[in-house]
């Protein structure tokens, strides 16, 4: 289900928000201090691409610098990104059989925002990180 889910995605969204964010990568890796967001955008457009089954989550090891890198992005490229996303969830809930597809795509708005310090993972593992019980360190 997770497959046709993700190639309905593709087909319906998928291809041109991924090119937006490849369009964003390579405008940020214009500058050689703005790289870092342009490897943050191609990590994003795989994800874009092929959502289902894989979720975004925080990083332990994200701290100040990551704060500030979201400010950056969010003035140089993360409004734009969001604005893809809520106009394409917006189309998307045009007709029923999208309306999953546009909740699935404001739902990555926050992502679009806010990448720095995020990791894409499978949903399996975001789950049972969650639910672990630490282990205390020897």
């Amino acid at each position: 289900m997770r497959t046709l889910g993700n190639v309905l995605w593709f087909l319906l969204a998928g291809w041109w928000l991924a090119l937006l964010y490849l369009v964003a990568g390579l405008f940020a890796c214009v500058l050689i201090i703005t790289i870092p967001f342009g490897i943050a955008s191609f990590r994003l457009a795989g994800f874009v691409v092929w959502p289902f089954g894989r979720t975004a989550v925080w990083r332990r090891d994200a701290g100040f610098w990551s704060v500030v890198g979201n400010i950056i992005w969010i003035l140089l490229l993360g409004w734009e990104l969001a604005i893809g996303h809520l106009l394409a969830g917006l189309f998307l809930c045009l007709t029923i059989v999208g309306i999953p597809f546009g909740i699935a795509c404001w739902k990555m708005v926050p992502l679009a925002l806010l990448p720095l310090g995020q990791e894409v993972v499978p949903v399996a593992r975001a789950h049972h990180d969650r639910f672990a019980v630490p282990q205390p360190q020897r």
